[in-house]
């Protein structure tokens, strides 16, 4: 969308295609991947979808919620922007309004950072209210059910759960699909917390947050298991615009 010129949109919108909103965060991910990372997955994610599921890939909000210690390594890294609840629920409320004035009667948010699950649904629920006849899809969680073999598979080093694939084998796997020429291949290190509750500590104890900001073993990544993470996210997606908008063309 953001190429395209108002006259297309609007046909776009008469159309009845729906619209993905991706929402991420402008958040350290490592000595090895841009800030922007959480933007451009799931951008990567839904132009990967578009192939086979007709859709507009709205302008993707590039700030989200206030970075965690133990699963996106805190605010204390530099070129870290985040944002405070309030701000993210108004923010994407005005957005999903606008794009319901432009004519888009079906509206996918699309979540990338772990920190923004959770306050979304604030968002989409008021722009509901104040469109009615619009529709709002809200994936917070972009990963599919994996099996314990397909877990094995994709994290050769071993599954530490999500919240710890920050910047990991997971995403640095994926960018290597979606955008390789970003990841500085000769910075790429493995780490981990010292100490990672299932609990947190305000203000964050210095063992929660490793030095080099990654949260476990983004050197198990390669293209092979980025080009699978990217089929099964697009899966998911394409599994939940066809569940809830109908098959490709179909007007609501």
């Amino acid at each position: 969308m953001e190429d395209m010129t108002w006259p297309e949109v609007a046909r776009a919108a008469e159309a009845g295609l729906p619209a993905v909103v991706a929402i991420g965060s402008t958040e350290q991910h490592g000595p090895h991947l841009p800030l922007a990372t959480d933007c451009i997955l799931p951008v990567g994610v839904a132009l990967e979808t578009a192939k086979r599921y007709p859709l507009v890939v709205a302008p993707p909000l590039r700030f989200g919620m206030r970075s965690r210690a133990l699963s996106g390594g805190g605010e204390s890294f530099p070129g870290t922007l985040s944002l405070r609840a309030g701000t993210l629920i108004a923010v994407l409320q005005e957005v999903l309004c606008g794009l319901a004035r432009t004519g888009f009667d079906r509206l996918c948010v699309q979540n990338w950072h772990f920190e923004n699950a959770g306050v979304l649904w604030e968002a989409c629920d008021l722009a509901a209210a104040e469109h009615p006849a619009i529709k709002i899809l809200l994936v917070e969680d972009p990963m599919p059910d994996f099996s314990d073999a397909e877990l094995e598979e994709l994290f050769p080093g071993g599954f530490g759960g999500w919240d710890v694939e920050h910047a990991s084998t997971m995403e640095t796997a994926l960018m290597y699909a979606v955008r390789p020429d970003l990841v500085r291949v000769d910075r790429i290190v493995d780490d981990a917390a010292r100490r990672h509750p299932r609990w947190d500590v305000l203000p964050a104890p210095d063992e929660f947050v490793p030095a080099s900001g990654v949260l476990a073993q983004p050197s198990m990544a390669t293209p092979e298991i980025g080009a699978r993470f990217l089929q099964a996210t697009a899966d998911r997606l394409e599994e939940a615009l066809t569940t809830e908008f109908g098959p490709p063309g179909a007007k609501p």
